[in-house]
């Protein structure tokens, strides 16, 4: 399938301009992030409860709050939940404080169940209940950064042995900067970090690379047949090369996961969501992040190496007085 026709866009003119409105968003996201103590973290990490409550007539999220805060002293989350015709309520119960007095996250789950039933509330059923203790949220927490630098650095290997160290350089700055910005529009939208986001995170690194992998690959060949052309044309050329395949390849996955998160439900909300923002970060900082930081490198090591080509010749010794009376009596 052919979108454009010998397409000629002049993307690395406007390099500098992405690489301000990338920094732009992410101090945005890292300045949200600080006032508000961090990203609010899902159960997965933070440790405590999760239930899910089908009500059998129309009920409002006000009156079960009402009715968890009689049993809960602790802070907690009431929201809607799936369709509204569905009757359903989460409730988020965040890490139990009372464990030291012999209570237990099952415990604090028949607490509100009880409060539910006392408030004169509907009749309900529980259709979902998810427990994780804080030993667990922590260990996830590790994990989840442990397999975010892992990816990094497999990423930075393999590129460093098939391609040159400064497009591994451009290729590691482009993954950070996507997931940088990915948690900089999960804290704009409110999102907690949940397994399913960083699920998300890692596919958008692999996704990312693979991408940023497409372009490097055609700058390798049009260096074999443009030797002659300045490194910007030579990269701006292989953008062009690859660009309908970027678009088929990352408008397909878009508009997949766009269905998944529209129509996937409450639970893939966070997990779709992550991976709409991190294509198009993906898609972005390959055409502008990763080929800029190439190119910048690869502008500074070539400098060098003039440099010390140069160094000898310029420090070259003015010769002596005495080689040149013994040159000039030679001479006569």
């Amino acid at each position: 399938m052919q979108i454009f026709r010998d397409a000629n866009f002049n993307f690395i003119r406007w390099r500098w301009h992405a690489i301000a409105l990338s920094v732009l968003v992410v101090l945005g996201g890292i300045g949200l992030m600080v006032s508000r103590g961090g990203l609010p973290l899902g159960v997965d990490f933070s440790g405590g409860s999760i239930l899910i409550v089908k009500f059998g007539q129309p009920t409002t999220v006000q009156d079960v709050r009402s009715a968890v805060s009689r049993a809960i002293v602790t802070e907690f989350v009431v929201q809607s939940y799936g369709q509204p015709e569905d009757n359903e309520v989460l409730i988020r119960l965040p890490q139990i404080q009372r464990e030291e007095e012999g209570a237990n996250l099952e415990d604090d789950a028949e607490a509100v169940f009880a409060a539910l039933r006392a408030a004169g509330l509907p009749e309900f059923e529980v259709v979902g209940t998810e427990i994780v203790g804080p030993v667990i949220g922590a260990e996830l927490q590790r994990k989840g950064v442990y397999a975010t630098l892992a990816s990094l650095v497999g990423i930075a290997l393999y590129i460093t042995l098939r391609f040159r160290p400064s497009f591994a350089v451009g290729a590691v700055v482009a993954t950070l900067h996507d997931i940088l910005v990915t948690l900089a529009f999960i804290s704009f939208f409110g999102y907690e970090l949940s397994l399913n986001v960083v699920a998300a995170i890692l596919a958008i690194t692999g996704y990312s690379v693979n991408d940023t992998i497409v372009v490097f690959d055609r700058v390798r060949e049009n260096l074999r047949t443009m030797r002659r052309d300045a490194l910007e044309q030579v990269v701006n050329r292989a953008v062009n090369q690859t660009l309908a395949r970027t678009i088929i390849t990352a408008g397909t996955t878009f508009f997949a996961v766009l269905m998944l998160y529209l129509f996937g439900g409450e639970v893939l909300h966070g997990f779709a969501f992550t991976m709409l923002v991190g294509i198009a970060s993906g898609t972005y900082s390959t055409v502008f992040i990763a080929a800029a930081i190439a190119i910048m490198l690869s502008k500074r090591k070539a400098a060098a190496r003039e440099a010390v080509a140069g160094a000898p010749a310029a420090q070259a010794p003015p010769p002596s007085r005495e080689r040149s009376k013994s040159r000039k009596a030679r001479a006569s």
